[in-house]
């Protein structure tokens, strides 16, 4: 006996075939957001738990819960409201809001005061670190020692301070590691660094701590800092992007991720302050 093959367009049992196209996902021009909604969950990197990333109104990152809660379970300081991809702190006067992930993170101090609500749900994100730690799908990583300039290695610098538009960010990745952030055509993270062959580069420079935000004046230190001031403004806002040159001439090209930047303190990253260059340091620009 033969069996008679399934028509084309339908299963085994002569029922209608759904096929699903997938849609690319598409950034609008008047975003103020390039990050695609595909690019914006992740983990935590102290508890595991999902967290989803946005950005300010200063470009600054926040980690958030991945799904809202109403506003009677939620303190007013800690109430976020999304808006274009951007993420502003406070209620937009919908019944609903996001909260940090940081006041309901198990390995975290809250930074507002919680209720039996959100105390529920901190327990319930213990239970899941747990878990994933029993089964190996995560290891907690104990907190970084701080320790002394001084006493480090200049050359372990794992994250080192970037100076450009006027302003010092510390790195997520050593200089030659920065990766592009930008979307390929196969719908994948760029591979390529930041850091092209064919770019001019910055240059490795012993400079001042200086104040902070109005802080009292640090002693007169000297730290290792990769100065990118010297380069024409257009190169300066691709680093501040974090986009390779291919993709800094495509403004059309959506971000997989965020830029991993963070605004340098020198109090409070005292722990990546090198007072010797690196060595061998990174490939200096032409001409200097």
């Amino acid at each position: 006996m033969c069996s008679t093959p399934a028509p084309t367009g339908r299963n085994w049992d002569g029922s209608r075939r759904i096929t699903r196209h997938p849609r690319p996902l598409q950034v609008a021009s008047t975003s103020p957001s390039r990050l695609l909604r595909a690019g914006q969950s992740s983990r935590c990197r102290q508890c595991g738990n999902r967290i989803d990333l946005y950005q300010r109104a200063n470009q600054r990152p926040i980690a958030l819960h991945p799904t809202e809660l109403a506003i009677t379970h939620a303190p007013e300081p800690c109430r976020w409201h999304l808006s274009s991809g951007i993420a502003y702190p406070h209620d937009d006067g919908s019944p609903w809001c996001r909260i940090p992930h940081a006041v309901l993170c198990p390995r975290r101090t809250p930074l507002c005061r919680t209720g039996p609500h959100l105390e529920a749900m901190r327990r319930q994100l213990a239970v899941h670190t747990r878990r994933l730690t029993d089964t190996g799908a995560f290891t907690l990583t104990p907190a970084p020692a701080s320790t002394h300039a001084a006493d480090s290695d200049a050359g372990s610098s794992a994250r080192p301070v970037v100076q450009l538009l006027l302003c010092r960010y510390l790195a997520q990745h050593p200089v030659e590691d920065i990766r592009c952030v930008a979307q390929t055509r196969h719908r994948h993270r760029c591979t390529h660094p930041v850091l092209a062959p064919t770019a001019p580069a910055g240059a490795w420079r012993l400079l001042p701590t200086g104040p902070h935000r109005g802080q009292l004046t640090l002693p007169d230190v000297l730290m290792a800092v990769y100065d990118l001031g010297n380069l024409p403004y257009s190169e300066q806002l691709r680093w501040r992007a974090q986009r390779c040159p291919q993709h800094a001439v495509t403004p059309g090209a959506a971000d997989l991720a965020l830029a991993e930047w963070q605004p340098f303190d020198p109090l409070l990253h005292t722990a990546h302050i090198r007072t010797r260059l690196p060595h061998p340091p990174a490939r200096q620009a032409k001409g200097r």
